[in-house]
């Protein structure tokens, strides 16, 4: 929000420097973003007085101006429409430059000399009025430099309004922050006007029908009202807040919702059917053409502001083009009402239309000063538009506001605080602030904020209160209490900062995803869960909550590869969003998921190429599984391969019969959609799952002293049989002896015949007892040769 350092005055005396009003705004909480200085460096623009017109000889739409500046008369060029004999306009003479970087020369324009050039408002950056030259008041004295006659030097700040602090959206607002840090008082803006007898209840009538969203609703009749240009300052004023002047009636509204926080709407009163106000919410299908010309389809979240037959405005966001004020305009009712908002935020994001009303409706105005606005608004008509006002205003009130009482206890403020601040010295600081304060005993106070203190309502909040005033940069800094946690740190926590550490020990890089994705992948994908939809999402891409990790790690690969970097190794720790009963709050599950694609080793001298494989993935996940946990995990292809992975590359990965992940290639029917041209091998695991385990301490198992004793297995096989079943075998026959089985060796072709495969295993024996006798080896190592070919139908390989 902008507003003039000379408009603040008004209300407040200020003998500071604008830096320091912002310094000292920001240090109470009332941030300043910037402050500038405006109208400066016009000193070279004069007054000067038209004491001729001649017509130009060669041009038909060019005058010649002998104008008066105080010291000669020069002969000035002009064809403003606005120019007439007698007119004292600002004046730029030879060597002037003009505020957009323009330098005025004497110049001779069709033959004519030109000695200056007349100005038009937006030419000094004083508005955006181009319709003609600046007009300024007869008796000015010629010569006189302009901004001795207007009001134009000025400090604009601009304040950074938080969305509790909807008070602050107005001079007045700003001034009690300063009035409240420098205990000087404030100054109110006149309201002082006649009234005719004609009563304004019997002129119009107002009827709420949605109390809860409009809980306040004021009216003010201003008859036979004069439309014209506002003067010079409003227009300037509302200039520097980045609001465009319209006509007098319309500007004072404007006015006045920046000088007191009151938004306000002028209704032209002949155009109001049956002279009735209804207050309502919208009916499917009704539509409004609002004052920017656009035509808006309504529903039942919007309310309205409408007459006997049709919406005459959107409620606290903008009126409609069937009574807007306009150059015939007589009479005018003008509205000041306090609406809900939530109602008026609401319907503001479903219409896209967002303006300076609905910011500070958003925010909350204050429902006891909207009378206050009202009346201010209809004195400004009065004296500036020449209208006469009826007698009272309607005031339609259904649930007068009813102040909240708060105890503030002032051990406990100063607790909160690190202060040692007395009872009476918070009372003061409270009292600053408009609060009404009321001694209970020596520790409590009981505190009734202000009507327009909205965001203040438990007693948390006095407590910053406090501590703005007291000042941020006097309270003391010291370390809080902490008391030591008798619980240990959470395990799922401790669990995803081990696995971060062992995937970048591993060579995986860390991503981060959004939470959100596109629904098109539930199918794309094959996923059973349904997604959680977003109410207002930023996309459709990003419209729905995840159910999976794979989708955020298949858009980085695509947008890796599109950068031409194919060889990934990248990992993401997160959680998905599980949907549970309609009014419950999703279920977050955390996961890992990890991909690798491209080459898992380079060329180099003295190898060649190799893609990643199954088994380069498959590796990954046994080493970081073993560096997690001394738990037995086991890889099995079942039947709850999820339908993303290729059938015949995948694995599931077990402790027990408990599934906790999976690991292999994702189907090459979505690496083509998603034009990923690389193979993608993925591991996931549910990490909630795994920490059940995680918990379990390592411990250490001694070694045996004695010697090993090795044999060999090579047996033949069909290529559908698992090598884990035979390991399994080996292990169960040989028990506590085995102390480690290593596949070394599989081979196809030649006299293995084509549906076959035969593998070799190397199976360590130990013993932590003695040396281990050739005998018992032999007698484990035929039970496991006779087991694994009944098991597996297979034959021992031939030499």
């Amino acid at each position: 929000m902008k507003i003039s350092l000379n408009w603040l005055k008004e209300f407040i005396q200020i003998d500071i420097e604008p830096e320091k009003i912002a310094e000292l705004l920001t240090l109470k909480g009332i941030e300043v973003s910037d402050v500038y200085p405006v109208g400066r460096d016009l000193q070279k623009i004069i007054c000067a007085k038209i004491i001729r017109i001649r017509k130009h000889p060669n041009a038909d739409n060019l005058y010649i101006c002998d104008t008066d500046t105080g010291e000669r008369i020069i002969p000035v060029i002009c064809s403003a429409p606005n120019i007439k004999e007698g007119l004292v306009s600002a004046l730029a003479l030879p060597g002037t430059v003009l505020p957009d970087g323009r330098k005025i020369k004497k110049a001779k324009i069709r033959g004519e000399i030109s000695e200056g050039m007349f100005l038009a408002e937006d030419e000094l950056s004083l508005t955006d009025d181009h319709t003609g030259i600046i007009e300024l008041p007869d008796d000015t004295k010629p010569g006189t430099p302009l901004p001795d006659v207007l009001p134009v030097e000025d400090f604009v700040l601009d304040v950074e309004i938080t969305p509790n602090r909807g008070d602050c959206a107005s001079v007045l607002g700003i001034a009690r922050e300063i009035s409240a840090a420098t205990g000087k008082k404030i100054s109110f803006p006149e309201i002082d006007y006649e009234e005719s007898e004609e009563e304004a209840e019997k002129i119009a009538k107002v009827k709420i029908e949605e109390p809860e969203r409009c809980r306040r609703y004021c009216a003010g009749i201003i008859r036979d009202v004069k439309i014209a240009s506002s003067p010079f300052l409003i227009r300037y004023r509302l200039y520097l807040s980045g609001i465009r002047a319209i006509n007098n009636v319309v500007d004072i509204t404007n006015y006045v919702m920046l000088e007191l926080g009151q938004p306000l709407h002028a209704f032209d009163l002949q155009r109001i059917k049956g002279r009735e106000i209804i207050v309502r919410c919208a009916r499917e299908g009704e539509k409004i053409r609002t004052l920017d010309g656009e035509e808006r389809d309504l529903s039942s979240e919007v309310l309205l502001i409408c007459d006997r037959e049709r919406p005459v405005a959107v409620a606290g966001i903008m009126g409609g083009q069937e009574t807007e004020i306009q150059e015939g305009t007589k009479d005018v009712l003008l509205e000041a009402a306090f609406f809900d908002p939530i109602t008026i935020r609401r319907g503001s994001k479903k219409l896209c239309l967002s303006t300076e009303a609905s910011y500070r409706f958003e925010r909350g105005v204050d429902i006891e000063n909207v009378p206050m606005a009202l009346k201010r608004a209809m004195y400004l008509m009065q004296k500036l538009a020449g209208g006469r006002i009826a007698k009272g205003i309607i005031d339609n009130y259904p649930r007068p506001y009813k102040p909240k009482k708060i105890i503030l206890r002032i051990d406990k403020a100063n607790s909160f605080l690190g202060t040692s601040l007395s009872s009476e010295k918070i009372s003061s600081y409270l009292k600053a602030l408009h609060m009404d304060v009321k001694k209970i005993d020596s520790k409590n106070i009981e505190v009734i904020p202000p009507s327009f203190r909205m965001d203040i309502k438990r007693e948390v909040d006095l407590f910053e209160e406090i501590a703005r005033l007291y000042g941020y940069e006097n309270i003391p800094v010291t370390l809080p209490y902490i008391k030591p946690s008798e619980k240990e740190e959470d395990t799922l926590l401790k669990l995803e900062g081990k696995v971060r550490e062992i995937m970048i020990g591993m060579g995986f890089s860390e991503i981060i995803t959004y939470s959100f994705i596109s629904p098109e992948y539930k199918n794309l994908l094959s996923l059973s869960e349904d997604p959680i939809k977003l109410a207002n999402p930023l996309s459709t891409e990003q419209s729905v909550m995840r159910t999976s990790l794979i989708p955020g790690i298949l858009e980085t690969i695509r947008t890796n590869i599109s950068y031409g970097e194919r060889d990934l190794k990248l990992f993401e720790v997160g959680r998905v969003f599980i949907k549970k009963k309609e009014d419950e709050l999703p279920e977050e599950v955390p996961f890992l998921v990890a991909a690798q694609i491209g080459l898992s080793s380079k060329k180099t001298w003295y190898s060649e190429p190799r893609k990643v494989d199954f088994y380069d993935i498959k590796g990954c996940a046994e080493s970081f599984l073993k560096s997690i946990s001394q738990k037995d995990f086991s890889f099995r292809r079942d039947n709850k391969i999820p339908p993303y992975y290729e059938m015949h590359e995948y694995a599931g990965i077990y402790t027990g019969d408990h599934l906790i992940g999976h690991v292999g290639k994702i189907s090459s029917r979505i690496t083509e959609k998603l034009n990923i041209e690389e193979d993608v091998y993925i591991m996931e695991i549910n990490l909630r799952d795994l920490s059940e385990y995680f918990i379990e301490p390592v411990r250490f198992k001694p070694f045996s002293r004695f010697p090993a004793v090795y044999r060999d297995i090579s047996v033949v096989v069909k290529k559908s049989t698992e090598t884990k079943l035979i390991e399994d075998i080996i292990r169960k026959i040989g028990g506590e002896l085995v102390e480690s089985v290593h596949l070394f060796d599989l081979y196809e072709g030649g006299k293995i015949k084509k549906d076959e495969k035969a593998v070799a295993f190397r199976i360590w024996f130990r013993s932590m007892k003695g040396t281990l006798e050739k005998k018992d080896v032999d007698v484990i190592y035929e039970k496991m040769i006779k087991e694994i070919i009944e098991k597996t139908g297979g034959r021992l390989r031939e030499a």
